[in-house]
């Protein structure tokens, strides 16, 4: 059976990069999805990596006050305090949901030291969506 070829940098070669030194991220991607339920801020390097995150729920908030526009302004702060000791600078925003906590967690995002480039909305529009069902008889 032939052998199979090990990927570089993968988790059994060991470590990808070591963690004593943080990376230096000069710019990078921060998306939100604002839910109705929660509020999720994910940021990322140029290459689409994940260098942290944070959600209302993992904040702390439970029930419906993690849809709350304060919960999503903690959960943005939250997941952008670790990159900006990394050393981030510039982000662009992509924003997806029609949540409460869209504004908020933009405001956020603003009020830190990180530059904002563009803010981008990829939200889903239905154009006509599914076919209904069929009207209910009673």
């Amino acid at each position: 059976m032939a052998k199979s070829i090990p990927k570089i940098g993968s988790r059994k070669n060991g470590r990808i990069g070591s963690r004593k030194h943080p990376r230096k991220i000069p710019k990078g991607v921060i998306y939100v999805q604002a839910s109705f339920n929660n509020t999720i801020v994910t940021v990322t390097d140029v290459r689409g990596r994940v260098i942290s995150w944070s959600s209302a729920g993992s904040c702390g908030f439970k029930g419906t006050r993690r849809g709350t526009p304060f919960a999503a302004q903690t959960a943005a702060a939250n997941a952008i305090r670790t990159v900006v000791d990394q050393g981030m600078q510039r982000a662009e925003v992509i924003i997806k949901g029609n949540g409460l906590g869209r504004d908020a967690a933009l405001r956020a995002i603003s009020r830190s030291r990180i530059l904002v480039r563009f803010i981008q909305d990829v939200t889903p529009v239905a154009h006509n969506g599914c076919r209904a069902p069929k009207k209910r008889r009673v």
